[in-house]
């Protein structure tokens, strides 16, 4: 017998969702989304507006898939939900019955409370509505401040900058994402900010925003009294879970909606995933939430499985995240920057400052790679990770990881070269030819 299976949000986790029950089941399944119609790459709106693609043309699926896969796309917002009648109410006055409800709501920017955080002209960066206001807010205007860093914040100066807009970046650390990167790789990220003419202004906080006679923003007013002039003003300190629907609903939560290993929640037969879940017992060196695309994908395809009878722990594997500082592509595997007892790093970076590659190792096993500028293969550093290669061995080797393309300069023996200094009488080598790493897994490990 068909279950009814309802999924309110449709971003990455919601639409992974649906599509992997489709492909287990008969199930009726039932997306509910108040942001857009269609799924669309949430990733891909800075490049809408920076005119180098359509709205039409991020988005993965032609609008027939959904009625050809047999998945419903409800165009409503949720605003209530009785676990009790197991019933959703929707804005329009319809009420959905579920026999299962996966809430995948996502995020919202972060707002800390500054005086003036409402004025015409300050926002977020998040949803499809973020977009098409942000096309309003930046109209005809010549200076812009982003108060934070972090992805989004660069992303959003990205995004001005293409229009001529000048940008002020306030961060409030002494070095740019420096609660993520590493010292060194920070430093180069700030010096990067500032050579795209950015006004990067470390350790410096904004105290209220000021308005003008028609209630639009004028400036903004920092911790130590320096009013800086702007028309408009994106807030980047980060996001949080959306997670205002589960209240008063008997749904626990805490920062988000709270599960455990299998997105179940304290009610039976409703489950979160992505952005808006928090886990009571996080894994191992990773965080109760975890607000990375790829993470909500994961959950999304674990949570089917249990949803259609196969109940699934979500297990992630090996960390790993991947962006874009302007015109540096970062790239982690596994553990950087925790401070893990016992840990030793071997950073190399190149004379100009633009390209870095940083090993993160214990003595017994290579635990962590951090890349700025030059590319390593996924599968091959998530294997050693895996497989506790030691790092002589994954020095040894280390050619089978670039990913640049062949006339790009390699930096392998730079960084052999610095270890064998580091460590008198090691002289490591390598080979000078890449292998083609092709099946790299067995069964206990993470695919991708």
């Amino acid at each position: 017998m068909s279950e009814n299976i309802l999924i309110i949000g449709n971003g990455i986790t919601g639409v992974t969702a649906a599509r992997h029950i489709r492909k287990m089941s008969g199930n009726n399944i039932f997306v509910i989304s108040s942001e857009s119609e269609y799924f669309f790459s949430r990733t891909a709106l800075m490049y809408v507006y920076m005119g180098h693609e359509k709205f039409e043309d991020i988005k993965p699926y032609e609008n027939s898939f959904w009625k050809k896969n047999n998945i419903e796309l409800i165009f409503d917002h949720v605003t209530q939900i009785n676990t009790e009648r197991k019933q959703v109410s929707l804005k329009r006055g319809n009420v959905i019955n579920y026999d299962k409800l996966i809430i995948a709501t996502g995020s919202l920017p972060n707002k800390c409370g500054w005086k003036g955080q409402d004025l015409q002209g300050v926002q977020g960066l998040y949803s499809l509505q973020d977009l098409k206001l942000l096309e309003s807010n930046t109209r005809k205007i010549k200076k812009a401040v982003i108060v934070g860093g972090g992805l989004i914040g660069i992303e959003l100066s990205e995004m001005l900058l293409s229009r001529n807009i000048e940008v002020t970046m306030l961060v409030r650390e002494s070095g740019y994402w420096s609660n993520i990167l590493p010292e060194e790789e920070s430093q180069m990220i700030s010096r990067h900010i500032r050579q795209h003419h950015i006004d990067l202004r470390l350790s410096t906080e904004a105290a209220e925003f000021i308005g003008d006679e028609n209630g639009r923003v004028k400036s903004v007013v920092t911790k130590t009294g320096e009013h800086i002039e702007c028309q408009f003003i994106g807030l980047t300190a980060g996001v949080s879970p959306n997670i205002d629907l589960v209240k008063n609903s008997g749904i626990n939560y805490n920062c988000g909606i709270l599960v455990n290993e299998y997105l179940e929640t304290n009610i039976k037969d409703v489950y979160a995933a992505g952005d808006c879940a928090e886990f009571q017992n996080a894994l191992p060196f990773r965080k109760n939430i975890e607000q990375v695309w790829y993470t909500g994908r994961m959950q999304a395809e674990a949570l089917a499985r249990t949803v259609c009878g196969n109940k699934t722990e979500y297990s992630p594997g090996v960390w790993f995240n991947s962006a874009k500082f302007l015109d540096i592509e970062y790239q982690v595997y596994g553990l950087v920057n925790m401070n893990i007892p016992g840990e030793k790093n071997l950073y190399f970076e190149n004379e100009e400052g633009n390209k870095s590659i940083r090993i993160v190792y214990t003595d017994e096993s290579v635990i962590g790679f951090n890349l700025m500028g030059i590319r390593y293969r996924q599968e091959v550093c998530v294997k050693w990770i895996w497989e506790k290669y030691s790092i002589e061995k994954v020095l040894e080797n280390l050619s089978e990881a670039n990913f640049d393309p062949e006339f790009f300069r390699q930096y392998e023996n730079d960084l052999i070269k610095k270890y064998n200094s580091l460590n008198p009488g090691k002289n490591v080598s390598h080979g000078k030819k890449r292998k083609l790493v092709h099946s790299l897994f067995n069964n206990s490990a993470q695919s991708y």
